[in-house]
Formats: C-alpha cells, structure tokens, sequence
C-alpha cells in the first residue's frame, strides 16, 4: 500500500485550510498514493473565541469535500479531524473521518485521550471545549485493518496495544503537537508505537505558528514495524509518500514474536 501524508499550518479560516487540504490531497494522489491522511485540527487551528464558527456535523461541507476528493482522486482519504458538533452548549469532538474511493464515509473516531497540559508557552485544555469520545476505531483499508488516533492519544500505549489485537496492522496518529514537546517526545513516542505493536504507524502533523503564538513541531513521518522511520516530511507545508509492506510486517511478527508471546494471565493480577 502506498501512503501519503499532507503537512498543513491550518489558520482560522476554514474554507481556506480545507480548500489548501484538498490540493495537498491532490499532490500526493499524482505521487501515486492510495491513502492520504490528513493532520489533527485541519479545519481550525486558532483562537478558541473563535472555533465556535467552525464547528460542523460530520456530513457537512468539510466531510462533502474530502469525500469528493476521495472520488475525484480513487483513493481512500483520512481527513485528519475537524471539530463535530455534539448538540450540547459549547462542548463539542475532535473527530477523524475515514473516506473510501467512493467517496463514502466508513469510519468516525472522536479524540479519547483530551490535550489538559501545563508547558511552555502556556496552559492547553481541551477538556474546556471537547468531549472525550469512548469508542476505539478500526477499519479495513484495502483488506488492510487500521486502527485510528488522535495526537495525545500517542501517550497512551493501552490503546495502542487494544488496536493491535483487534488486528490493526496501521495506525494513524494525526497530530498538532507543540514544537516544545515535539522535539523530545515526537519521533520517540511514534517509534515506540510502532515496535510494541509491530505496525506502521502513519503521522500527518500540523506544522508553524498558529494564532495567539502557539508552534506546532511537524516532522510528519512514517514509521515501519521495525521503529524505521522510512518517510519524514521537512519543515513547510507539503506532502511525503511511502509503500508499506504487509510482507515484511508480517516477517518482523515472526522473527520477534512479542505480540504472540503476551502473557495476559499474569498482567491481570
């Protein structure tokens, strides 16, 4: 399976963001990729007086758009997220839609693991304006099971871990993580989701300054099951493209058996 990964810096205009989302879709389609995987907020990365405009349902104009690219294009499309309205008052998801090549939407995954930090340059608290979601997501890509994340969600290994056993042998982590932690905890957090659960792990990222002065680090990569990173995006908006082998997933499981060689018995005392 061929892979594309679009690196975005998403500012407050939606349509703007989108509409630059759906050409970098367009980019890595022509480099031959068959699904193209988006960053963490593409809608909206901005003020949070602001983001109350931007939320929509999960079949509005965001989700019409990219299920039309993935049309236009033959090619299954992660659109990263948007923000999901919840019907409740000033609460809402950070939600991934899966789109296949005929444009229909054949998975949801709502952020279970909310941004509630304390670094430099400041607070972040995502539980102020999100509902962590409650379901873990898979969905086959081509026969290929993926298991879907978001960003935070990546310090979290039982999830990681759950997905593998449910068969996942990709798991997307879209990402708009702050250049403060980026430089320590990127690579190395996605490296070590990759060997644990021998899988490929696919990481479309925000990148640059967004509004009220936060950074996001980039970097997006693609890791193999070995921890390799085979693909890594370089600073600036753009796109980066690599094949994964379930052949040689397949080898890594056999030559280290550690999913095989769990011992569940013992870690539930």
């Amino acid at each position: 399976m061929r892979v594309g990964l679009v690196q975005i810096n998403s500012q407050e205009d939606r349509h703007r963001n989108v509409a630059r989302a759906v050409e970098l879709i367009g980019q890595a389609a022509a480099q031959g990729a068959q699904l193209i995987a988006l960053p963490e907020y593409t809608t909206f990365l901005g003020r949070s007086e602001v983001q109350p405009q931007h939320v929509e349902a999960i079949d509005g104009e965001t989700a019409q758009a990219f299920a039309a690219a993935a049309k236009r294009h033959n090619v299954w499309i992660h659109g990263g997220s948007l923000i999901e309205r919840s019907g409740q008052l000033h609460k809402n998801y950070n939600t991934s839609l899966v789109f296949n090549p005929n444009g229909e939407r054949v998975a949801m995954y709502r952020k279970i693991h909310l941004f509630d930090v304390d670094i430099a340059p400041g607070s972040y608290r995502e539980s102020d304006s999100l509902i962590p979601g409650e379901d873990i997501v898979t969905t086959d890509i081509n026969g290929v099971r993926l298991g879907l994340t978001i960003c935070f969600d990546v310090r979290f290994p039982e999830l990681y871990r759950t997905l593998a056993l449910a068969g996942a042998k990709i798991i997307a982590v879209p990402a708009a993580f702050t250049a403060f932690t980026g430089k320590d905890h990127w690579e190395v957090l996605l490296r070590a989701r990759a060997i644990e659960n021998q899988c490929y792990i696919i990481a479309p990222a925000q990148w640059g300054e967004h509004p009220v002065g936060r950074m996001c680090y980039g970097r997006s990569m693609i890791i193999n099951p070995w921890g390799t990173v085979i693909a890594q995006a370089a600073d600036g908006e753009g796109v980066v493209v690599a094949n994964l082998d379930m052949t040689d997933l397949e080898r890594i499981r056999t030559a280290v058996p550690s999913l095989a060689n769990r011992r569940p018995s013992v870690y539930a005392q």
